[in-house]
């Protein structure tokens, strides 16, 4: 008998490159059916709030208000060493004029909005989604942007400027990698499925940097017209060796986010961090 679990996440290259081996059915899932569900990371950390899915891309943010339903698998994890998601401007002003000011972002339980409050807390927050985010600051509607994903890469084809780069401004203050996104899994699933599941996605995960070429072909398709130059590049960023075991350092560092954000009043107390791996 088969057992049916939704994989939901982001419609990006990063995670389609990820899951590239179970989406295309190239490794043996042992009676075990994955429905691959693709949506934005805020719609993602939401339905988690709820425990929609069985396993679930998140936000390593909102972990915080997710802890009762979801345990954090040690692979699958998106974390940047000394990059991160960035503040993009029309001219190169400093973060200090931004006080005060409009800054769009692309959702309240993302850890790019975490991290923005924990270096920056003085601004207006205009939420846009995340593709669209870029093009209001250069529009003008906003004074500056916090901007995820490819956007990372491509902010200055728009003739923007990078303000601040969270991730190094996160490894400066603390010597430590920034955990974005984690991928968690329900903790009502019984033990032996938790690990079977757990143990496909680690493999996915392998099978992809195994077979990086064709697993590029497949992630392209998600890539909003990134060249493939680009996506290679986007892709090494947040599918690399942290991704398959995050190990001690990714899982230090979580704590260590979600703590700061504890002891400045931004998200609710965490307590033990459960990791299943």
């Amino acid at each position: 008998m088969s057992t049916k679990i939704r994989l939901a996440h982001s419609p990006d290259a990063d995670d389609a490159f990820m899951f590239y081996g179970l989406a295309k059915n190239k490794l043996d899932t042992q009676g075990i059916e994955y429905e691959h569900i693709l949506k934005d990371i805020q719609t993602l950390n939401e339905w988690a709030r709820e425990g929609r899915m069985e396993v679930t891309a998140i936000s390593a943010h909102a972990y915080a208000y997710v802890k009762d339903k979801y345990a954090i698998l040690t692979h699958g994890g998106s974390i940047g060493k000394n990059y991160g998601p960035m503040i993009i401007a029309k001219g190169a002003v400093s973060m200090d004029s931004l006080k005060g000011k409009k800054i769009a972002i692309p959702g309240k339980l993302t850890s790019a909005y975490l991290a923005l409050k924990l270096c920056f807390p003085d601004f207006q927050e205009v939420l846009v989604n995340f593709d669209q985010i870029m093009d209001e600051v250069v529009k003008g509607t906003v004074d500056a942007g916090l901007i995820i994903h490819e956007g990372q890469l491509t902010y200055k084809e728009k003739g923007l400027h990078k303000i601040v780069d969270l991730g190094e401004w996160w490894f400066e203050k603390m010597g430590m990698v920034l955990p974005m996104g984690v991928n968690a899994i329900r903790r009502d699933l019984p033990e032996d499925v938790k690990k079977k599941v757990s143990r496909q996605l680690k493999e996915s995960i392998q099978y992809s940097l195994d077979h990086r070429e064709e697993a590029l072909d497949y992630a392209l398709a998600f890539g909003r017209g990134l060249s493939r130059d680009v996506a290679d590049r986007f892709v090494g960023m947040w599918v690399n060796d942290r991704t398959v075991d995050m190990g001690e350092e990714g899982q230090n560092a979580i704590r260590e986010f979600l703590k700061q954000g504890e002891q400045k009043k931004l998200i609710p107390a965490v307590g033990e961090i459960e990791f299943v791996n």
